[in-house]
């Protein structure tokens, strides 16, 4: 069996039995497309590689330059997929087992100030047309719910419920979840359906295919507004409003989302439920973030800190 082979068969898996999505899909596969080619390029091959062969890699890895989450990725990409040949019967061991992974920290999320986030905001109010409309309603249901950007642009048009005052979000690995929307959210949206027709495509298969989609697209193949065309209206807005639009995007802004909430006494449950995060353990690393900006407010302002 070919390695390329044998990515296919362990991706079909886990699209089947894991439910992976997919972006896990393909972050999956360049990881062990990676692996293979530097197995190749010392004369082994990702099949029959053995401990001492995946330890060289990771050598290649760090004498590459690569960061040690990157490097930590394609490990547990590695090891997911040895353990797929073993309990197939493609392989009587895993050459995987032994290795450790690289030390990292786990580097905390980038967030917004709530200053910042009004000033998005405000930017966001001086937008005319059908284009403002929309940006407006996209940014109230991304900072009022906390989605990830392939939820918001992808949200069906039936996910939507003024009357229960939230939508349904399909998220990771198929889970679903109901999200409660503010009412400066719920008045953005009821806005935006006034003029959401300026943003279907003309007649035509495009048409019917766009129509599904809460936020159509009039270029896009999937018929919605895509990650890239969003993540451009809200460089666009950040420079309107005056910040870095280096350092705003959809992802910082679900961050701030989680913070801004356990910041003002949301429960940590309630905020994993809202995120759709399937362990507590991820939403956490929120916590992490609020003692750090504590820690840090001490250290600047505390009279002690200064001697």
């Amino acid at each position: 069996m070919t390695p390329a082979r044998a990515i296919a068969l362990f991706l079909d898996m886990m699209a089947a039995e894991r439910g992976a999505a997919a972006n896990t899909l393909d972050a999956y596969r360049r990881d062990l497309d990676d692996v293979s080619a530097r197995l190749s390029g010392t004369g082994a091959d990702l099949i029959t590689a053995q401990t001492g062969d995946l330890e060289a890699v990771l050598t290649s890895m760090r004498r590459d330059g690569l960061s040690p989450a990157t490097a930590a990725r394609r490990l547990s990409a590695a090891r997911r997929f040895y353990r797929f040949l073993l309990s197939e019967g493609l392989r009587g061991d895993d050459p995987a087992a032994p290795l450790k992974g690289p030390a990292r920290g786990r580097p905390l999320p980038k967030i917004m100030s709530e200053d910042d986030v009004d000033a998005l905001f405000r930017a966001a109010d001086d937008l005319d047309g059908p284009a403002g409309i929309r940006t407006r309603a996209l940014l109230e249901i991304l900072y009022a719910g906390g989605l990830r950007v392939s939820e918001l642009v992808g949200l069906p048009l039936n996910a939507f419920s003024r009357a229960e005052a939230c939508i349904h979000v399909t998220g990771k690995g198929g889970r679903e979840r109901l999200v409660p929307l503010t009412d400066s959210a719920l008045d953005a949206v009821a806005a935006y359906r006034e003029v959401r027709d300026a943003h279907l495509p003309k007649p035509g298969p495009k048409r019917a295919r766009a129509e599904r989609f809460l936020f159509p697209s009039a270029t896009a193949t999937a018929g919605h507004l895509t990650r890239e065309q969003f993540a451009r209206i809200l460089a666009a807005l950040a420079g309107a409003a005056g910040l870095d639009a280096s350092k705003i995007s959809p992802h910082v802004l679900r961050h701030a989302f989680a913070t801004h909430l356990l910041a003002n006494g949301a429960d940590l449950r309630a905020v994993q439920l809202l995120l759709g995060h399937a362990d507590v353990s991820t939403t956490q690393i929120y916590t992490h973030v609020l003692e750090e900006r504590l820690r840090s407010l001490v250290e600047s302002a505390h009279p002690l800190a200064r001697r």
